[in-house]
C-alpha cells in the first residue's frame, strides 16, 4: 500500500516561492521596458534632429542649384545677344555661316561645362543630404547592439 500512496502523493507546493518568482520576472520586464523606452526616445529625438538638419541642407542645396541655373541662363542669354549683334554686322552669307558655326560649337562646349557644374553641385548636395542620415542610422544601430 505504501507504493500506491507514493504514486498519488503530491510534492509540497509553496505559493510564496511562486509569488517571488513572478515578482522577479515582472521587475526584470519593467526594467527592460524602461531601458528600451529610453533608447527609443533617444533614437526618436536624434531622428528629429537629423531630419531638421537634412531639411536645412536641402534648402541650402536647392538655393545653390537655383543660383547655378540662373548663372547659366544669364551666361547663355549674354552669349546669344552677342551672337545676334555679330550676325547683324555680317557682310556676307559665308560670314553668317561661319559666325553661326562658331556660336553653336561654343554653346555646345559651354553646355557641357554647365552640365558638369550642375552635376557636381547635385552630387555635393546629395552627399550633404545623406550624411546626417547615415550617421544617425549608424548611431541608432550601435545603440541597439547587444552589449
Amino acid at each position: 500500500m505504501a507504493y500506491t500512496d507514493d504514486i498519488f502523493s503530491f510534492s509540497v507546493f509553496d505559493p510564496a516561492k511562486l509569488t517571488q518568482s513572478w515578482r522577479e520576472f515582472a521587475e526584470k520586464g519593467a526594467s527592460h521596458s524602461q531601458d528600451s523606452y529610453g533608447k527609443m526616445k533617444s533614437a526618436a529625438e536624434e531622428a528629429s534632429r537629423t531630419m531638421e538638419s537634412t531639411i536645412h541642407s536641402a534648402q541650402a542645396g536647392t538655393m545653390e542649384m537655383g543660383l547655378k541655373a540662373i548663372d547659366a541662363f544669364r551666361e547663355n542669354t549674354q552669349a546669344s545677344l552677342a551672337h545676334m549683334e555679330s550676325l547683324m554686322g555680317a557682310k556676307s552669307m559665308s560670314e553668317v555661316l561661319e559666325l553661326q558655326t562658331t556660336f553653336v560649337r561654343k554653346q555646345a562646349e559651354l553646355s557641357v561645362e554647365q552640365a558638369r557644374g550642375m552635376q557636381e553641385a547635385a552630387r555635393k548636395v546629395a552627399d550633404e543630404l545623406s550624411k546626417p542620415g547615415q550617421e544617425a542610422a549608424e548611431k541608432v544601430m550601435n545603440t541597439f547592439k547587444p552589449s
